[in-house]
């Protein structure tokens, strides 16, 4: 049986206390006592094995006997993502996405976003629970949101647009793609990316590309991308 696996701010010591929610979570809703043992990662690429010397249920302490370190995947895959009016999809995406191996979200801000409220405390919890539910030890890189001018001019070595304008596109999944480089993809909000945003986009050296033959929803068009992007 796994051993349970928890999120830490640093990994450094050879004990750590748990915060009050993660100590009440192994002490009252796990059973776990003195002696137990227990997996940690600081979503940095340490992974510590630990066993609990203190069963406090609100400052529970283990000792560290063993931290591996695992580097960071060369494939560095982006997705600059409209923000979405329902919340609870744009955070269906961002788990589904942590799953996958995506390694950053840019929440962006486009012409024909529906402002919304970003709770970035929120949707940075959903990112930990997926990473530690799909035991990764790499958290994704969660920015806060952004306007699509200033995404245009982040440094990637390969850049796309997913679009839906009647106009030269390549399928993704037929490009060429590199194994070990940096990567970026803007997928735009329901009402698709302005004309202007499109060839701003274009003029900044964005390949334009399709993700298939069917119109998807905002946030499965971003799923697809990042699982075309981060299998190659």
């Amino acid at each position: 049986m796994d051993l349970p696996f928890f999120f830490v701010e640093e990994l450094n010591n050879t004990t750590v206390v748990l915060d009050e929610n993660t100590s009440k979570h192994v002490i009252n809703v796990l059973r776990m006592q003195k002696g137990h043992e227990v997996l940690l990662t600081d979503g940095r690429g340490k992974k510590a094995n630990a066993t609990i010397v203190d069963d406090n249920r609100k400052k529970c302490v283990v000792e560290i006997s063993l931290i591996e370190t695992e580097e960071k995947r060369k494939n560095k895959v982006v997705i600059a993502i409209s923000l979405i009016k329902n919340s609870s999809r744009f955070e269906w995406f961002l788990e589904k996405a942590t799953e996958i191996g995506v390694s950053e979200i840019i929440p962006m801000i486009c012409t024909r976003t529906a402002k919304e409220k970003f709770r970035y405390d929120r949707m940075q919890n959903i990112l930990m629970s997926a990473m530690l539910q799909s035991q990764q030890l790499w958290l994704p890189l969660l920015h806060k949101p952004t306007e699509f001018d200033n995404v245009l001019y982040i440094s990637f070595e390969e850049k796309f647009i997913a679009h839906c304008e009647d106009s030269v596109k390549k399928s993704l999944t037929s490009q060429q793609l590199k194994s070990s480089t940096s990567k970026l993809i803007l997928i735009g909000p329901e009402g698709d990316f302005s004309g202007e945003e499109i060839d701003a986009a274009l003029k900044n050296n964005f390949t334009p590309v399709s993700l298939g033959h069917t119109r998807l929803r905002t946030e499965t068009a971003a799923i697809v991308a990042a699982t075309i992007l981060c299998i190659h």
